[in-house]
C-alpha cells in the first residue's frame, strides 16, 4: 500500500549532506539477499500522464532507474521488477537499466502482495535466504540502506523486517504497531484504523502512532512464499495485501521486527508532480551538497543541478544558473558558467566553459569555450582549443590549440591543431541531400566570412582570403582566393540617389578643407 500523504516538507535527520550515489559505493556488511523484488506495477494516476509513473525522471534517471540501482547496489544473487500499467514501456526500460534483471507480470488481482507473489515466480522455485521488497517509486533509497536493511534482518534471525520511519503527522500512512518488547506486532492500513478508532477496541491508539510502513521489507524466503499463499482480499480496499505477511508471521511464532530509519526522504514515494519536483530538489541539494565536501565550488547551489550520474574534479568552479545533466564527466580546476547547459559532455582539466549549451561532446584539456556557444553531438575540442562567442559545431574534431573564435558553423568538419577559422566562415557541409565532410590542415588559416562548400580540403599550412567561397581542395602552402575582384564606380550615388542624405554626405566629403583641415560648410568658416 501506498500512502497517499507526502512528507516532502519535512528536512531529513541522519546523513543528507552525502548523495546518494556516494553512499551507495560503501561497503557496511557481507551479508547480501538473496532476491531483490522491485514492485512497479501501479498505474500511477495521480501522476495524470501518458507516461508511466515509474518513468518519469529526477536527477538524470527514471524513478525506477533509481529503484533499480539501489536494488543492484545490495549485490542480490537475482533482481526482479513486477510490471503491469503500460508494460510495453515499462519492462523494456527494465532491460536497459540491467539486462540480467527478471520481469514479472502481475495479474487483475491487485495489491502489493500480489505483486510480489508475482514476483517470487520468476526467481528458483527453491530461492532461500532474504528477499528484500522495495517500490520503484521511491527514489532516495539507497543501495547502503538495503545492504543495512539485510544485515539487520538476518542478525536479528527475523522472518520479516520492515523499514519504518517516524513522522510529526502520520496521516493517511500505515501505522507500525509493536508489542511490549518492541516487535513488531501488526502494520495496519488507514482505513482499518480509522474503523478500530471507531470501534473502541484494543487498537483503537493506532490513529496516535507516529510510526509509520514504508513498504520496503526483508522476508525470510520460505516464509514470504508460503505466507502469501495464505493472504486473501477481505480489507475495505479488496487488494491483496503485503502487510498481512506480518500478521501470519506472527501467529506462527515467528519474529518481526522493525529497521527504524532516521532519514525520511529514503521512505518517501512519488504519488502525484508535486512530489515528484519535491524529491527532485532534495536528490539535487543532496548531490550539489555531496561535490562542495568533495572540493568542488558551487557559487549558487540553488541555482545549479547536477545529474546522479555526473563526476566532477576537485577546484572546479559552477557558477550560477548551471545544469551538468546525464554522464558528464568535469576535470579538475574547470571553471563552468554561469547560465551553461552540458549533457553527457567531458570536460578536460582546466578547461572554461561559459553561456554554453552542449551535449555528447569533448572539451580538451585547457580548452575555452562560450560564450553563447553550442555544441552538438560529435564535437571534439583539443586541448588549448577554442570555440568562441556564437558558435555552432557538429561531428567536428576541432585539433590541439586550433580556434573556432566567433560566428561561425562548424558541422561535419576535421580542423587541424594550430589552424584558425576566421569570424563568419560556414562549413557548408549539407547539399540538400547528402552531409559532406571538410578538413582544414595544421596551422592553416581561415579568412572572415568565408564558406566552405562541402566536400572540400584545405592542406597543412594554407590560407583562405577573407570572403572566399571554397569548392576546391587547397594544397599545402597555398593561398586560395576565391571572390569578385573590386570595382569602384565614381559618380554613382549622385546619379541613382540624388537628393538623399547619402548624397549630401557625398557632396560634404567631397568639397574642399582649409589650411587647418576643417571642412567648410556654405563658404564660411
Amino acid at each position: 500500500h501506498r500512502p497517499p500523504g507526502s512528507i516532502a516538507g519535512s528536512r531529513p535527520t541522519g546523513r543528507p549532506g552525502r548523495s546518494p550515489s556516494t553512499l551507495e559505493r560503501i561497503g557496511v556488511s557481507d551479508h547480501h539477499p538473496a532476491a531483490v523484488i522491485v514492485l512497479a506495477a501501479g498505474e500511477g494516476t495521480r501522476m495524470k500522464s501518458a507516461v508511466p509513473k515509474v518513468l518519469h525522471s529526477i536527477g538524470g534517471r527514471t524513478l525506477l532507474g533509481h529503484a533499480v540501482h539501489a536494488a543492484r547496489s545490495a549485490a542480490p544473487q537475482h533482481l526482479a521488477v513486477v510490471v503491469r500499467h503500460q508494460r510495453d514501456l515499462v519492462a523494456p526500460h527494465v532491460g536497459e537499466l540491467d539486462p540480467t534483471a527478471l520481469v514479472a507480470d502481475q495479474d487483475e488481482v491487485k495489491g502489493t502482495g500480489r505483486a510480489c507473489e508475482c514476483g517470487l515466480e520468476v526467481l528458483p522455485p527453491d530461492l532461500s535466504g532474504t528477499v528484500l521488497v522495495t517500490m520503484g517509486d521511491v527514489p532516495l533509497l539507497t543501495g547502503e540502506t538495503l545492504r543495512e536493511l539485510t544485515r539487520h534482518h538476518e542478525d536479528s534471525g527475523a522472518a520479516v523486517t520492515v523499514i519504518t520511519a517516524e513522522l510529526p503527522d502520520a496521516r493517511s500512512y500505515g501505522r507500525v504497531v509493536r508489542d511490549e518488547h518492541g516487535d513488531v506486532l501488526a502494520i495496519m492500513e488507514h482505513k482499518d484504523a480509522l474503523a478500530h478508532r471507531a470501534a473502541g477496541d484494543e487498537f483503537a491508539h493506532v490513529l496516535d502512532l507516529r510510526e509509520i510502513n514504508s513498504g520496503i521489507y526483508a522476508f525470510d524466503a520460505e516464509l514470504l512464499r508460503t505466507a502469501l499463499a495464505e493472504v486473501g482480499t477481505d480489507n475495505a480496499q479488496g487488494e491483496k495485501y503485503l502487510t498481512d505477511v506480518v500478521g501470519i508471521a506472527r501467529r506462527q511464532g515467528r519474529k518481526v521486527v522493525a529497521h527504524l530509519v532516521d532519514d525520511l526522504w529514503q521512505t518517501e514515494g512519488v504519488n502525484d508532480r508535486v512530489q515528484l519536483a519535491a524529491l527532485g530538489a532534495e536528490l539535487n541539494r543532496r548531490t550539489v551538497e555531496h561535490w562542495m565536501r568533495e572540493g568542488v565550488t558551487v557559487v549558487d547551489p540553488g541555482t545549479t543541478w547536477i545529474d546522479a550520474d555526473v563526476t566532477i574534479g576537485r577546484d572546479t568552479v559552477i557558477r550560477p544558473n548551471t545544469q551538468l545533466l546525464g554522464a558528464t564527466t568535469v576535470g579538475a580546476d574547470v571553471v563552468i558558467g554561469p547560465d551553461t547547459t552540458l549533457t553527457s559532455v567531458t570536460v578536460g582539466d582546466g578547461a572554461g566553459v561559459v553561456r554554453t549549451q552542449a551535449e555528447l561532446a569533448e572539451i580538451g584539456p585547457g580548452a575555452s569555450v562560450g560564450p553563447f556557444s553550442y555544441l552538438r553531438p560529435g564535437t571534439r575540442l583539443g586541448a588549448g582549443g577554442k570555440i568562441g562567442g556564437f558558435v555552432e559545431t557538429k561531428n567536428a574534431d576541432i585539433g590541439e590549440g586550433a580556434k573556432v573564435p566567433h560566428l561561425t558553423y562548424c558541422g561535419d568538419a576535421t580542423i587541424g591543431e594550430g589552424a584558425n577559422i576566421g569570424a563568419g566562415t560556414i562549413f557548408a557541409n549539407y547539399d540538400g541531400v547528402t552531409k559532406h565532410h571538410t578538413s582544414v590542415g595544421r596551422h592553416s588559416f581561415v579568412g572572415s566570412d568565408s564558406v566552405l562548400i562541402a566536400p572540400v580540403e584545405i592542406g597543412d599550412g594554407a590560407y583562405v582570403a577573407a570572403g572566399s567561397a571554397i569548392e576546391g581542395d587547397v594544397s599545402p602552402g597555398q593561398i586560395a582566393v576565391a571572390r569578385g575582384r573590386q570595382r569602384n564606380i565614381d559618380g554613382w550615388v549622385a546619379r541613382r540617389r540624388a537628393g538623399t542624405s547619402t548624397d549630401r554626405a557625398a557632396r560634404d566629403a567631397a568639397r574642399p578643407t582649409s589650411s587647418d583641415d576643417t571642412p567648410t560648410q556654405g563658404g564660411s568658416r
